[in-house]
C-alpha cells in the first residue's frame, strides 16, 4: 500500500482489514530502519486509536526510542503510549471466555498485541532501574503476558488455532513473546524470579534463542523485534549481566541481511560497530559508529549511544583526552545521566600527568566534586552506575582530597571491558602498564584510610590482565590479594564478591568446576549491600548457568 493510500484510508472513510493494517504497518517499519523516524511515524499516528497493530507498533517505535536514549520523558511517553496501545488490543479481544468457543483471526492477533503491549511495558519498568523493586513492578505486567503467550503456544503446538491469511504475522508475534521470556527469564537468579511469582520457570535459554531466531530470519512484522533483542543479547545482555562472552558469529549472521537492505540503518550500523568492538577489532569499530552517527540527524539521541561506545573505544587505546571529548559531549547532550558523564570527564583528566595541560582548562578536582550535584532520580531512585560514581567522588569533597588511582579502569571494569579487549594483547599490555604506574604510585604515597581498597583495586584490575595475557597463575595470585585483605577494606566492599567471582570465572576456564561452583556460592550467599550488587547477582547467575549448576533450585521449565 502506499503512503498516500494510507494516508487517505487515515481519514476515517472506511476501517482497514488486517492485513492491510499488518502491511502498512510493515511499510512503516521499513521507513524506520532506513532512518526515516519521523515519517513512520506520521504513517502510524492517525490510526493508533483504531488499529491494534499501528497503535503497538508506534508505541513500539517510542520504546525503541526510549531504550536507546534512557532519557526519563521518553520512557514516559513510551511507556503511556504503549498503554494507550493496550487499550486499543483490549477492544478487540473476546468479551467472555465460554468454554468451547474458538477465536477470530482479529481475536488471535488481539491477544498477541495485549500481551506484547504489557511485555513491553515491563521492559520500561525494568529500564528504569536495576533494582528489585523494579523487577516486582515489572513482574507483575509480565505474569499475565506469559499466561496469554503460553496459553497461544500451546494452541498453536496443538494446532488448535485457526491458520487465517496473517498466521506468519501471529506465529512472528509468539515466537517474539515466548522466546522474549525465555532468554529474559533464564538471565534472572532464582531469587529474583520467586519474588516475580514465576517460582519453578527459571526460563530455557536455548529455547528462546532459537525462537528468536526463527522469528527474525522470517518475513514478518516482528522480525526486526526478534532480530534486535537477539542483537541486544549478543552483543550487551553478556557482557553487562553475564560472562562476557559475546556471541559474535550469531549476532554477525542476524546483522548480515539486515545491513544488505539497510546499509545505512543507524540501528545496524551501531550493532556493527559493537560486534567489531567485542572481536577487539577497535579502529573497525570507531569507523562504524562515526558512520552511524552521519547515518542520520533526525533523532540525536541514536548519536549518544556511538558516543558512548567511542568513549569505551578510545579507553581501550588508552587516548584518554579523546575519550574525555566524548564524556564532554555526552555530559552537554545527553539526559541519561550528567552525574556519570560528569565523573567520566574527570576520571578521564585524572589520568593525564600532572603537568599536562587539561582541554578547555578543566579541572578534574572541581569535576569530581560537582559529580553529586548532578544526582538524578528516575521514578523515585538513581542508577546505580551514578550511585557509585557519586560514592567515588567523595573522596574529592575534603580540601586535601586523596586522589583516585584508576577511576577510569574501574569503571570499565564495571561495563566489563576487559572482557572486550581479551582478544588484543597491546591493548591489554597498554593497560597493565598504567596499572603497574598507579601501583608505583600508590607505594611511593603515604598510607591513608584508603590505601588497602585502592591497592585491592589494581590487584583486581591486573588479575584481569594477567588472566587476558594467559598467565593464569599470576591472576590467580592477584585475585587472591583482594580475598585476604577482606577485613580490611573500608569503603568497596564491591570488590571482594567480584574478585571471588573473577576467581571462579579463572577456575571455570582451567577446568577446576567444583572449586568454581563452591565459590560462586560464597559470592552469592556471604555478601549483601554493596555496590552494583544486583549486576554481581546477574553474573553470578549467569557463572552457575554455564556450568550447569545451581543445587536445590527449582528445575527448568519453557513455555
Amino acid at each position: 500500500m502506499s503512503r498516500e493510500k494510507g494516508a487517505n484510508a487515515a481519514g476515517k472513510s472506511s476501517p482497514m482489514t488486517l492485513k492491510e493494517s499488518l502491511d502498512e504497518c510493515m511499510e512503516a517499519l521499513d521507513l524506520f530502519l532506513n532512518n526515516h523516524f519521523n515519517e513512520s511515524l506520521e504513517m502510524l499516528k492517525p490510526r493508533v486509536n483504531d488499529s491494534m497493530y499501528h497503535a503497538l507498533i508506534y508505541a513500539t517505535v517510542l520504546e525503541m526510542q526510549a531504550m536507546m536514549t534512557f532519557q526519563h520523558d521518553d520512557i514516559t511517553n513510551a511507556g503511556l503510549t504503549m498503554k494507550s496501545a493496550q487499550e486499543v488490543c483490549q477492544r478487540f479481544r473476546r468479551k467472555s471466555k465460554s468454554d468451547g468457543d474458538s477465536l477470530t483471526e482479529v481475536q488471535l492477533h488481539a491477544e498477541v498485541c495485549y500481551a506484547e503491549c504489557q511485555l513491553q511495558r515491563a521492559a520500561l519498568t525494568f529500564l528504569q532501574d536495576e533494582d528489585m523493586v523494579s523487577f516486582i513492578k515489572g513482574g507483575i505486567k509480565v505474569r499475565n503476558s506469559y499466561l496469554i503467550y503460553k496459553e497461544l503456544n500451546e494452541s498453536i503446538q496443538a494446532n488448535n488455532c485457526l491458520k487465517g491469511p496473517s498466521h506468519l504475522h501471529l506465529a512472528g508475534g509468539i515466537s517474539f513473546g515466548v522466546g522474549a521470556f525465555n532468554l529474559t527469564l533464564s538471565l534472572f537468579p532464582p531469587r529474583i524470579l520467586r519474588l516475580l511469582k514465576f517460582a519453578g520457570f527459571s526460563g530455557d535459554k536455548e529455547y528462546g534463542l532459537s525462537l528468536l531466531h526463527d522469528g527474525a530470519t522470517g518475513m514478518n512484522l516482528r522480525s526486526m523485534l526478534c532480530a534486535l533483542l537477539l542483537l541486544c543479547y549478543h552483543t550487551f545482555l553478556t557482557f553487562i549481566l553475564g560472562t562476557g562472552e559475546g556471541e559474535v558469529a550469531e549476532a554477525e549472521g542476524l546483522l548480515k541481511p539486515f545491513l544488505h537492505l539497510y546499509p545505512q540503518g543507524a540501528i545496524f550500523l551501531f550493532f556493527a560497530g559493537r560486534t567489531e568492538e567485542i572481536k577487539g577489532n577497535i579502529d573497525e569499530a570507531v569507523v562504524l559508529f562515526e558512520d552511524g552517527c552521519k547515518a542520520q540527524q533526525t533523532w540525536k539521541q541514536f548519536h549518544h549511544m556511538c558516543y558512548w561506545e567511542l568513549m569505551w573505544c578510545f579507553t581501550y587505546k588508552r587516548a584518554w583526552k579523546v575519550a574525555y571529548f566524548y564524556a564532554d559531549l555526552l555530559s552537554k547532550e545527553s539526559r541519561w545521566s550528567k552525574a556519570m558523564y560528569v565523573y567520566m570527564k574527570a576520571a578521564y583528566l585524572s589520568m593525564l600527568p600532572n603537568d599536562e595541560s587539561r582541554p578547555f582548562g578543566e579541572d578534574e578536582v572541581e569535576l569530581f566534586r560537582q559529580v553529586p550535584t548532578f544526582k538524578q532520580k528516575i521514578a523515585g531512585k538513581s542508577p546505580p552506575t551514578e550511585k557509585f560514581a557519586i560514592r567515588k567522588a567523595r573522596r574529592y569533597k575534603s580540601s586535601r582530597p586523596v586522589r583516585l588511582p584508576v577511576p577510569v579502569l574501574e569503571m570499565m571494569y564495571m561495563w566489563n571491558g576487559f572482557s572486550m579487549i581479551s582478544k588484543r594483547q597491546e591493548l591489554t599490555e597498554g593497560l597493565l602498564q598504567t596499572l603497574m604506574e598507579a601501583e608505583r604510585s600508590l607505594q611511593e604515597s603515604p598510607e591513608n584510610e584508603y590505601s588497602v581498597d585502592d591497592r585491592c583495586l589494581i590487584h583486581l584490575l591486573k588479575g584481569l590482565c594477567w588472566k587476558n595475557q594467559g598467565q593464569l597463575s599470576a591472576a590467580e595470585e592477584s585475585f587472591k590479594k583482594v580475598c585476604s585483605s577482606e577485613k580490611k577494606i573500608r569503603f568497596d566492599h564491591y570488590l571482594v564478591p567480584n574478585t571471588v567471582v573473577e576467581l571462579s570465572l579463572l577456575y571455570i576456564d582451567q577446568g577446576r568446576r567444583d572449586e568454581a561452583i563452591k565459590l560462586l556460592h560464597k559470592a552469592k550467599q556471604n555478601y549483601k549491600d554493596y555496590s552494583m550488587e544486583s549486576r554481581t547477582q546477574f553474573r553470578i547467575h549467569a557463572s552457575l548457568a554455564k556450568l550447569k549448576a545451581d543445587p536445590g533450585e527449582d528445575a527448568d521449565t519453557h513455555l
